[in-house]
């Protein structure tokens, strides 16, 4: 289904994907990285050409702006994030469009033996005849999530070149940092004043998620005993075989995301490092219920303790924080945005689909610090590695979407 905003979308999505905005969990600044202020500081510009009111950057690298309401109705905020994930390469980022995709496989120009088919991914045969961006084979395309992003703004703009569109007062957040889990700042629910949110940053048509995992990280460090290796008998102890050995009592054939789906949690190490005399361990635990997350973090804990046991010389230590809540313990609560959404999806003839999110967004924190936030499609596939693409066409219907769902919320 081709839409009026899919040349405004395809031009919004490729020129801001080609620039770099990756996040960074190591960056101590907010945003993380520098880099996510270029993209934001040309979405400031971009909002108030086309007429957005109260547009400003917020010291903590959020962009926030108005689109005045005209009609009665509740305060809704439409949120995106500007950040691309660490977990990839996202630098030098070379959209290119495959207009009308015929259904057979897709290649790349800057990797020859790459390629993706719609046998391996079932969703690409269901675009057959769309136009879908990829990157080049080297990077990230990074419609996770400057879709939302062009989504959003497209749906702004719309809304203020169409006045006579009836609807309450909209609130637009551009968030950074959220892959990295640090996209709501504690000022941002005040700030943004919504009465209640929704991200734009899922994925097949029809998604709109109010399920995310629960979420915490780990560190575990590991002290060993540096010395020669020359006289290192009896008194060497080596961080990094305990790290390894603390790897290898873990679950591998189970609990690992390579593992798991649907609504099972998941223990994955992502990140190592470190020398014989110490080495550190990154964790992320997930699970959809609190007692299987707390679950997962005693079994980490229970490993950590057991391998130092085989070696009182060293020091190993398992450091657990909280990182976002499942935001259905909420929003169960109160389905009143979700069921708008659902209903403005069954208008464009779009069924809604409601599936566990094996993840989490800006709304989950949103949601858990009393903004109600679901999430929505915007058509992004293969997130975080060389073979993401999207379709036009799916985020044209996820700007009907928005613009529906805004209309159906004010008072008549």
């Amino acid at each position: 289904m081709r839409t009026e905003f899919d040349g405004e979308l395809e031009e919004r999505l490729v020129r801001y994907a080609g620039i770099d905005t990756q996040s960074d969990e190591e960056g101590r600044g907010s945003p993380s990285t520098q880099i996510q202020l270029v993209l934001q500081r040309l979405l400031v510009e971009e909002l108030g050409q086309i007429g957005a009111r109260d547009v400003r950057l917020t010291d903590y690298g959020a962009v926030l702006a108005t689109i005045p309401g005209t009609a009665e109705g509740p305060v809704i905020g439409l949120l995106a994030h500007v950040d691309t994930a660490p977990a990839y390469n996202a630098t030098g980022v070379k959209p290119r469009v495959i207009r009308n995709y015929n259904g057979g496989p897709v290649t790349y120009p800057d990797a020859p033996g790459l390629m993706m088919t719609p046998e391996e991914f079932p969703y690409l045969g269901s675009r057959h005849g769309h136009d879908i961006v990829t990157a080049s084979g080297t990077t990230l395309l990074g419609a996770d999530d400057k879709a939302g992003v062009a989504i959003v703004m497209t749906a702004a703009r719309h809304l203020l070149a169409h006045p006579e569109i009836p609807h309450g007062p909209i609130r637009i957040a551009f968030t950074p940092d959220e892959e990295i889990g640090r996209g709501v700042d504690a000022r941002l629910p005040k700030d943004l004043g919504a009465d209640f949110a929704y991200t734009f940053d899922g994925a097949a048509v029809g998604e709109i998620e109010y399920e995310s995992f629960s979420a915490d990280g780990a560190v575990v460090t590991v002290k060993g005993v540096s010395i020669h290796p020359g006289t290192a008998k009896d008194k060497l102890v080596n961080a990094l075989h305990l790290a390894a050995r603390i790897i290898q009592t873990l679950p591998q054939a189970t609990m690992t995301p390579e593992t798991t789906e649907g609504r099972e949690g998941f223990l994955m190490l992502y990140e190592m490092k470190g020398t014989a005399a110490e080495a550190t361990m990154k964790f992320i635990l997930r699970d959809f219920e609190l007692d299987g997350l707390a679950a997962k973090g005693a079994l980490l804990r229970q490993v950590c303790e057991a391998v130092a046991a085989t070696e009182p010389r060293a020091d190993i230590a398992c450091e657990i924080r909280p990182q976002y809540r499942n935001m259905r313990y909420w929003l169960e609560k109160d389905m009143r945005p979700v069921d708008l959404a659902r209903d403005a999806a069954r208008e464009l003839g779009i069924e809604p689909v409601s599936v566990p999110i094996r993840g989490g967004t800006d709304g989950s924190r949103l949601t858990e610090m009393g903004v109600p936030c679901p999430n929505i499609f915007t058509g992004m596939q293969n997130i975080h590695g060389p073979l993401e693409w999207i379709s036009v066409q799916d985020m044209g219907l996820a700007t009907k979407l928005c613009l529906g769902l805004v209309a159906r919320a004010a008072v008549k």
